[in-house]
């Protein structure tokens, strides 16, 4: 899926993010400055502060760990070993006070004040070496993922539906008929003869967004009784960049491809929404709240953010 840029926050609504499960952070973050470093005539060690939020990015291509240590890049990028990994990163010198980290498509990026020695930078990020080496493994693993073969829309295809395969079977007719078979996990599609691809995910599709319609409106009534709250309306959503959207009067639009994932992370993208209801913020008291109806809300946070939509089908 093309992501858009995320638009900028109303204070009226709140959203969830297809990437930021967490309070969402923009795709660039500059880093909070955190205290003041004293001048290099002062006595007092250096005061390192990693990026607070962090995208990860896949792993560049000279992070190979044969690679002679000694041998520096080209491009003017520096080269550090970390255990078995060397790897390289890009420095930028600026006014800040303190060293910043910044994970990106490009890498690593390390942001340092201008009298900040190399010695003391290559210890500053030999410091953080777990928390850097983790984010760029994540993000190339969810890199791999992107490069997946795309679905081929056709009979025998299959696409995931409530966290489990089901697979395509396009059968000739007049009538716009689609049911699921159950028992085979065959999702019947009748076409009429010489129907294309875009007809076939058409069907599709709309069997799907009615599917949501009905489970997301039995689901929203369920948590909303244990949250005591009542919501105004609720709507299907087919944005790019949210899960799901709660305005202060009520109103809550869920995105129709959630019919994907499991109920569970279904359920939790429920609850969030309605938790807004009590408190229009990602402050403590809103987690507190989406936890009292949902304790599992953190693992199922942690695995829609790690789902990538780039694999999911191209409608």
């Amino acid at each position: 899926m093309n992501l858009l840029r995320k638009p900028k926050a109303n204070p009226d609504q709140l959203s969830l993010d297809l990437f930021a499960i967490e309070p969402a952070a923009p795709a660039v973050v500059t880093p909070d400055p955190g205290p003041a470093l004293p001048s290099p005539t002062e006595q007092t060690p250096l005061i390192v502060t990693p990026h607070p939020v962090v995208h990860a990015a896949p792993l560049p291509p000279t992070l190979l760990p044969d690679t002679p240590p000694s041998t520096r890049p080209a491009d003017g990028r520096r080269r550090i070993v970390l255990g078995e990994h060397t790897l390289d990163y890009a420095l930028l010198r600026s006014k800040r006070r303190t060293i910043g980290f910044l994970v990106s498509d490009e890498g690593l990026r390390v942001t340092a004040p201008k009298w900040v020695t190399l010695t003391e930078i290559d210890n500053a990020v030999r410091e953080k070496q777990r928390w850097i080496l983790t984010k760029l493994n994540e993000h190339r693993e969810r890199s791999a993922r992107r490069l997946q073969p795309q679905m081929q829309w056709c009979d025998g295809a299959t696409l995931p539906y409530l966290g489990q395969d089901i697979t395509l079977r396009i059968r000739s007719g007049q009538r716009a008929a689609v049911f699921l078979d159950e028992d085979t996990r065959e999702l019947n599609v009748s076409l009429p003869a010489g129907a294309g691809e875009q007809q076939l995910k058409d069907r599709v599709q709309g069997w799907l967004q009615a599917r949501a319609e009905e489970l997301f409106g039995r689901r929203l009534l369920v948590y909303a009784d244990k949250l005591g709250v009542t919501f105004r309306s609720f709507a299907l959503s087919s944005a790019t960049t949210q899960w799901g959207s709660c305005t202060a009067d009520g109103r809550i639009r869920l995105n129709w491809r959630l019919m994907h994932f499991t109920l569970p992370l279904i359920d939790y993208v429920i609850a969030h929404e309605l938790a807004h209801l009590r408190e229009m913020n990602h402050g403590p008291q809103f987690w507190a709240t989406v936890q009292s109806i949902f304790p599992e809300f953190a693992m199922a946070k942690k695995a829609l953010r790690d789902s990538a939509p780039e694999t999911l089908p191209v409608f």
